[in-house]
């Protein structure tokens, strides 16, 4: 199973299965990303996957309003549209 690291929540490492949203396994092993609506709108969830780019899935078009290319480029994302098919390490 992926693990996930919360570097920002002093270095938590969870494991999560394959294709599992990024938000949801924050909520539920308290990985600490902060978060209000959960479905891409008010992007309160914006984090930044420092290892474990290419085992995230493909940008989606609720997260273009949020990030230039520049900024999907280095590793920004919202968690609650972002789904990890591998090991990830997360700030926020």
């Amino acid at each position: 199973m992926p693990q996930i690291i919360f570097v920002s929540n002093g270095g938590k490492a969870v494991e999560a299965p394959e294709n599992s949203n990024l938000l949801r396994v924050s909520l539920r092993e308290k990985g600490g990303i902060p978060f209000k609506c959960g479905g891409g709108l008010c992007g309160t969830c914006k984090c930044k996957i420092v290892e474990g780019l290419a085992n995230t899935d493909a940008v989606k078009a609720k997260e273009r309003k949020h990030f230039s290319d520049e900024d999907f480029a280095q590793g920004h994302r919202l968690a609650c549209q972002t789904f990890v098919n591998g090991d990830v390490s997360v700030t926020w």
